[in-house]
Parts: structure tokens; C-alpha cells; sequence
């Protein structure tokens, strides 16, 4: 039985379809192949420019970025879920590490943080990574809106002293802004609490071997 006009109309159509389909799903494949490299390049060159913000670049001299290692959920780091760390060497030495944290108490929820430490305890640098906390009133503690987090560098766990390691209104060393001191709270309470965890792991992370570079 010969094939009705319909029919081999239809199979035209869904030949064509189908042609359609495959080149553009090649080119679509073609394009991710392309882009995908240079996207990573852009999002690793973020990822290293948020890091340089709180350790200072002169300060290693190793691939940062590969040396990033998994750290498992903590209480002292506020963490639920696997964080992120890096380890900054000069040479064979490590000079200081780079730790993802979270303050779980803010205002309005968790505050992510990035916190450098030096190998002798000594914070490098704090930046807040996301945060929901009111506009205007305790988002201060975005490097963007005040330099509000920069008191943290230089401190240490005996620089101020433990029980001085609290806003200033509750008589501790760190000022915050009069009628916004939730947030602030939860964010002293958290870098004191990455420079515990520094303390427990340094030995650990003294001895970690160094990281393979990777080929750009």
C-alpha cells in the first residue's frame, strides 16, 4: 500500500524536526564547551578576590585556590552543612588559613562569613559573605555599607581577652551601632569562635601537605 500524502508529510516534518534538533543540541553542547571554561576562570578570579579582601595577597605565594580543602559541619564554626577552607603557604610554610563560617544568631537569621587567620592566631581579615539583616539598621556589617568589620584584624583570642570578646555595650572591646547590637553580637561571637576552632586545628593544619597546583 503506497503512503498517503499526509503521511509522507508528516515524515518530512518530523525528519526535519529531528535535524533541527541535533544541530542544535551540537551547537548548544558547542557553546557550553567553549564557555565554560572562561566562566570558571571568572567565578575562581571572584572567589580569589573576595579571599585577597581579608589575607592579604603578600602574605602566600602558593595556587590558594587549590589548596581549598572540605571541613565537615562544626559547632565552632556554626556550620550544618561541609565548609570551605584554604591554607596560605610562602614556600613550605604555612603562613595562615582562610575558614567559611557561620553566625547562626543574627537578627534575621544566618550571617555567612570569611574569616582570615595568621598562623599565630591573628585575624587577617573578616568579610560577610550573606547576610538578611535589615537595611539601614544592621547591615553595617557589609563591608560595602561601613567599615564596620575592620576592628576584627589585628584581634586575637589574648587581644582583647576572652570575656572582652563582646560588644561594647554588653562590656566588651568591639563598638556597634546603638540600636542595631543583635547583629553585631552574633558576628564578635562568631569570630571568636573560628579563632577556637584555629586553636584546636592549627597543629593539623601546620601538617597538611601541600596542595598539587593546577595547570591554568
Amino acid at each position: 500500500m503506497s503512503m498517503t500524502v499526509a503521511t509522507r508529510n508528516a515524515l518530512r516534518t518530523g525528519t526535519v524536526l529531528f535535524l533541527f534538533a541535533l544541530v542544535g543540541t551540537a551547537m548548544l553542547a558547542f557553546t557550553h564547551d567553549q564557555t565554560e571554561p572562561v566562566i570558571t576562570r571568572s567565578q575562581q578570579a571572584e572567589k580569589l578576590a573576595l579571599i585577597n579582601q581579608v589575607l592579604p595577597a603578600s602574605s602566600y605565594d602558593n595556587d590558594l585556590l587549590a589548596s581549598r580543602q572540605d571541613l565537615p559541619p562544626d559547632d565552632l564554626l556554626g556550620t550544618r552543612q561541609p565548609s570551605a577552607l584554604w591554607i596560605a603557604r610562602r614556600g613550605s610554610q604555612v603562613t595562615a588559613v582562610v575558614l567559611e563560617a557561620i553566625a547562626p544568631d543574627g537578627y534575621a537569621g544566618d550571617i555567612a562569613l570569611l574569616i582570615g587567620i595568621d598562623i599565630d592566631g591573628k585575624v587577617t581579615g573578616v568579610r560577610v559573605t550573606a547576610h538578611h539583616e535589615t537595611p539601614g539598621l544592621g547591615d553595617y556589617i557589609d563591608r560595602a555599607k561601613s567599615a564596620w568589620i575592620d576592628q576584627f584584624s589585628g584581634k586575637s583570642l589574648t587581644d582583647p581577652e576572652s570575656k572582652r570578646w563582646k560588644v561594647a555595650k554588653d562590656g566588651g572591646a568591639f563598638d556597634a551601632r546603638a540600636g542595631a547590637t543583635i547583629t553585631p553580637r552574633a558576628v564578635v561571637k562568631a569570630v571568636k569562635s573560628a579563632l577556637d576552632y584555629f586553636a584546636r586545628h592549627r597543629a593539623a593544619f601546620v601538617a597538611a601537605p601541600p596542595a598539587k597546583e593546577k595547570k591554568a
